[in-house]
């Protein structure tokens, strides 16, 4: 059984940082790419960074180089460092995992990320 949790969500002033952190269970990292999203209000959920199954890293281009995506597989867990956040990264962030060519997708229940200016 796939679990995804998010934490390390919360109130931030511009130009600030946070970790979130994704805790999984029942995810191999081998076989399924690991993904951080965020929904904003009003707004559709967009990918911020994604690593492959083979650990290749994609950014949004609205991530400038300020935010980072690993994996620590000892720890079964996911990470987003945000640096230098501006108040327009204030969103939900959600934790992906999802296998290639199969239907295997799964999300956790988000952890909000507010930027103040």
């Amino acid at each position: 059984q796939v679990q995804l949790e998010e934490s390390g969500g919360g109130l931030v002033q511009a130009g600030g940082s946070l970790k979130l952190s994704c805790a999984t269970s029942g995810i191999i990292f081998s076989i399924f790419a690991m993904g951080w999203y965020r929904q904003a209000p009003g707004k559709q959920r967009e990918l911020v960074a994604r690593i492959s199954s083979w650990g290749t890293t994609n950014y949004a281009d609205f991530v400038q180089g300020r935010f980072t995506i690993s994996i620590n597989a000892n720890k079964n867990t996911i990470y987003l460092q945000m640096n230098n956040l501006k108040p327009e990264d204030t969103a939900v962030y959600y934790c992906n995992a999802a296998r290639d060519y199969t239907s295997d997708n799964y999300w956790g229940q988000g952890t909000q990320v507010t930027v103040s200016s």
